[in-house]
């Protein structure tokens, strides 16, 4: 598994890590721990990073590993995943050891702003305050925007809102940040009363062209906020060009919908607000701005005169909201009996970048068809993205557990294989021993002698085989003459006598050659003794390795799938509070909608038999024509008949309720 995944991040190291160093990734288990980070698997990325540091630090010299080049990265990104992960607290040590150790100035401003982003993440802006100003001398060039927007943010959350104002304009142009710099240059306008340049930073913010989805996000957001306050200020006009801009398609047209309708309500243009609230009805009543417009829509009907119209709208309004606090109803039930929680955790939802928005299509799971916001928001997040991980990290205890099994039955299969082979091998590795042994044992004997001679010449002792057998031979000859070798004379005895010569002056003359083939042949005995105690070394690590992978594994897996299953244990009970929490908010963000939709429900109920009422008495008032034929015998029912004409400020504050 390893080596396939170092296959695949090796393309990392070919190349400059984004947003990082510019020099090349050059430790291949480094850019593994990226690669699970960048997947979001950072579970993984960060054990893989820790234990590539661990054995970093531990290594006798650690400027020679591959990692030297990157220790600072590794320990930024040590802090980086650990924050993505929500480890602040590990996160916040990691990076304050590079900030206290001795490191360059550009290393060490890069440290503070990651911990003032920390800090900032976690809401504690007087502590990211703090902790951005101690930034001094150079910084980093592919971080000083990042540095510059933080500080305004920083400055904002203070209530520093003048300096975060020249931060955030000295932003604008930047492509890093288009869109988020002219929106906290606008908000920052506007906290300290610049109405009229916030209206024009805003205006900016929602006219920049980009096809990054945060990015169009952001300029719809600036639009509807911009618009929505000129619709507080009564600019009505100027107010729906900016409720215009925002993309019929984007997270905020409901609400720019249900504005651009208001601001002809209040010009009481009631048939041009129809427009866009028509376009309303038909999308998903569980949203707000939809449930606004169901009462809002026959409302304007109301004021047109329609009221047969509004009448059936109201009922339709009613019909949708019964709908609604049925599938509420079961949305409570459904989360009480933890399909919530199934829904949340469900691995092909999760395969998708939206699988948020998915999750509304899921017709077993009809909880998640309301909780969009709810799920947008931070706590809620936090919380979920907790419990997820708990998830994870239940998954792969499980997995872990199973791997154990599986690690016993590799080992079983191994010591089957290796044990009926291991007695032959020893056997033969004995035999081969004893040889080893015994060439060693001749070449010390030789060594020995060889420098001895050195100090104390033997020719003796470097005869040649041929010489030794032709010296026996003249010694067995001697030995048969017998009395025979005292007689000078004799041709046989002479013979003997001149080939004995002619050996011992050989070996004398020829000692000092002889002598130095004798150390050419001893050093190339030596390289072969070099080579046997090789094969004696390689024999033994692997008789070693094969014992080794099958022994001593047992009450070391005994004693992780002891610590698995206590971890197991205490995550299954982590995850029920956890997802307790998640239950509960639900079920409260349920009740309130609710209890929304029950008081919309009331106010349609009058609305609609209000409309009602009044279609009917439109119906039974006679034409002028009529009434000038029948006027002596109506007079004297005139007079009750002048009530309905009040009715339309009842109608305009069931209205006012709708908005």
């Amino acid at each position: 598994m390893r080596s396939s995944l170092l296959a695949t991040t090796l393309l990392l190291v070919s190349a400059p890590l984004a947003g990082a160093d510019t020099a090349p990734l050059q430790d291949p288990y480094f850019a593994e721990a990226l690669y699970f980070a960048r997947q979001g698997d950072y579970f993984d990325a960060i054990s893989r990073l820790d234990t590539e540091l661990i054995q970093h630090y531990g290594v006798d010299e650690p400027q020679l590993d591959s990692l030297h080049i990157h220790i600072n990265e590794a320990e930024f990104s040590v802090g980086d995943i650990e924050l993505s992960y929500r480890m602040h607290h590990r996160a916040g040590r990691a990076i304050k050891a590079v900030i206290e150790g001795n490191v360059a100035p550009e290393v060490r401003n890069e440290a503070i702003y990651r911990l003032a982003r920390i800090y900032f993440q976690k809401q504690q802006s007087m502590n990211a305050l703090h902790t951005i100003e101690r930034i001094e001398g150079k910084i980093p060039p592919r971080i000083v925007n990042d540095v510059t927007f933080l500080k305004g943010q920083i400055y904002l959350a203070v209530g520093r809102f003048a300096e975060a104002e020249g931060l955030f304009a000295s932003l604008q142009g930047e492509k890093s940040h288009i869109g988020f710099a002219g929106y906290n240059l606008g908000v920052s306008q506007f906290s300290q009363g610049k109405e009229e340049e916030g209206i024009e930073s805003l205006a900016r913010a929602g006219q920049v062209e980009s096809d990054d989805r945060a990015t169009l996000a952001i300029r719809d957001k600036a639009n509807l906020t911009l618009a929505s306050h000129l619709l507080d200020s009564g600019r009505l006009d100027q107010a729906r060009i900016y409720f215009s801009r925002v993309r019929l398609d984007g997270p905020y047209s409901n609400r720019s919908l249900l504005g651009y309708g208001w601001t002809y309500i209040k010009q009481e243009k009631y048939d041009k607000a129809l427009v866009p609230w028509s376009l309303l009805l038909d999308r998903n009543v569980t949203d707000p701005a939809v449930q606004d417009a169901l009462l809002g829509a026959p409302f304007a009907y109301g004021k047109l005169e329609l009221y047969g119209k509004s009448a059936l709208l109201y009922n339709r309004a009613l019909d949708s909201i019964g709908i609604e606090l049925d599938r509420l109803d079961s949305s409570v039930k459904s989360i009480k009996q933890g399909n919530f929680l199934k829904a949340l955790v469900r691995e092909e939802i999760k395969q998708d970048p939206g699988w948020m928005v998915k999750l509304r299509k899921l017709e077993d799971a009809p909880e998640t068809y309301y909780l969009m916001e709810l799920m947008a928001s931070h706590d809620f997040q936090s919380s979920l993205q907790n419990f997820l991980d708990l998830e994870s990290l239940r998954r792969k205890l499980e997995s872990w557990d199973e791997y154990y099994n599986s690690f016993e039955e590799i080992i079983e299969i191994r010591r089957q294989y290796y044990e009926p082979l291991l007695p032959t091998i020893d056997d033969q590795f004995r035999k081969l021993d004893s040889r080893i042994r015994l060439r060693v044992e001749q070449r010390d004997r030789i060594d020995s002698r060889l420098q001895t001679m050195l100090v104390s010449p033997r020719p003796e002792y470097l005869i040649t085989a041929e010489e030794r057998i032709t010296r026996n031979r003249l010694d067995a000859m001697a030995k048969r003459m017998g009395t025979r070798m005292e007689e000078v004379g004799d041709p046989t005895v002479h013979r003997i006598r001149r080939l004995r010569g002619l050996q011992l002056w050989n070996i004398a003359t020829e000692y000092d050659e002889r002598l130095t083939i004798t150390f050419k042949h001893l050093t190339a005995l030596n390289l072969d003794i070099d080579k046997m105690k090789k094969i004696y070394a390689s024999f033994v690590r692997t008789r070693q390795a094969a014992t080794q992978s099958y022994q001593g594994y047992d009450d070391q897996i005994r004693r992780l799938r002891n610590k698995t299953r206590d971890a197991m244990t205490k995550v299954k009970q982590l995850m029920a509070r956890q997802g307790n929490m998640l239950e509960v908010m639900a079920v409260h963000e349920l009740e309130k909608r609710r209890t929304a939709l029950e008081q919309a429900q009331v106010k349609a109920r009058f609305a609609m038999a209000e409309s009602y009422d009044r279609a009917t008495m439109k119906q039974q008032t006679p034409q002028p024509e009529q009434q000038l034929e029948q006027q002596p015998e109506q007079q004297p029912e005139q007079q009750p008949e002048q009530q309905p004409e009040q009715q339309p400020d009842a109608a305009e504050s069931t209205g006012s309720d709708a908005q």
